[in-house]
């Protein structure tokens, strides 16, 4: 492992931001991280396999009346959107190490109101669909912790992914559907406020266009 890992590591272990496993509030957060974490009421926003939480911390400088929370499985990558947090003094912001695989370990029926999904891996071998985060497998799971009103966001280079997203969400049963192809030439492009992950400043400077959808679930 490299010292620079190490060193994130060892920040992460100290920053109050940061929930991971050995912390107290780790097994304990669900359904408190309102009362327990951000210490208001505040609507929850996650950003899902954050990295290193561009979305997350752009979207908590937009919306400081909104708590934002970056998922991510690699603690190096969470200690650099922690460590810009810190330093931007932002209080709405917090990250949570796990895969999300596990999202209902970690938060209760409607506890979440917005899901960002920026740039996923597309896994595109078919033998690994089902770990595509607009799998139905994992929609369910934004069904249960999203409140009625909350919304899903999708961004992504892949059009292949989009195809299957959009194909997925009419099956599963989604309202308020809005997509499309070329976000920076439509009329959704104020909608993701100008942020970009390291990913979309990378593929949109080779030209790509950046596929954009978001929906709200059916009510339950």
């Amino acid at each position: 492992m490299s010292r620079k890992k190490l060193v994130r590591f060892a920040k992460n272990a100290l920053a109050t931001n940061v929930l991971e496993v050995g912390k107290p509030l780790y097994e304990a957060v669900k359904g408190k991280w309102n009362e327990s974490f951000f210490l208001n009421k505040n609507p929850i926003v996650l950003e899902l396999a954050c990295g290193k939480g561009e979305y997350t911390v752009g979207l908590a400088q937009l919306f400081p009346e909104k708590n934002f929370i970056g998922i991510d499985v690699k603690g190096d990558r969470l200690a650099v959107g922690s460590q810009r947090a810190t330093d931007l003094g932002l209080t709405n912001v917090g990250f949570l190490r796990t895969n999300i695989e596990f999202l209902q370990t970690f938060f209760s029926e409607e506890e979440v109101s917005e899901i960002w999904i920026t740039f996923p891996d597309p896994f595109n071998l078919k033998k690994r669909v089902n770990r595509r985060l607009t799998h139905p497998h994992f929609l369910e799971k934004y069904r249960v912790v999203m409140q009625k009103e909350g919304v899903l966001h999708l961004k992504t280079d892949n059009r292949e992914l989009f195809d299957f997203t959009l194909e997925e969400l009419e099956a599963f049963g989604v309202r308020d559907l809005t997509a499309t192809f070329n976000l920076y030439q439509s009329d959704l492009h104020a909608d993701h406020f100008g942020i970009k992950t390291r990913f979309e400043q990378i593929f949109t400077e080779k030209g790509f266009p950046v596929h954009y959808l978001r929906s709200r679930f059916l009510v339950k």
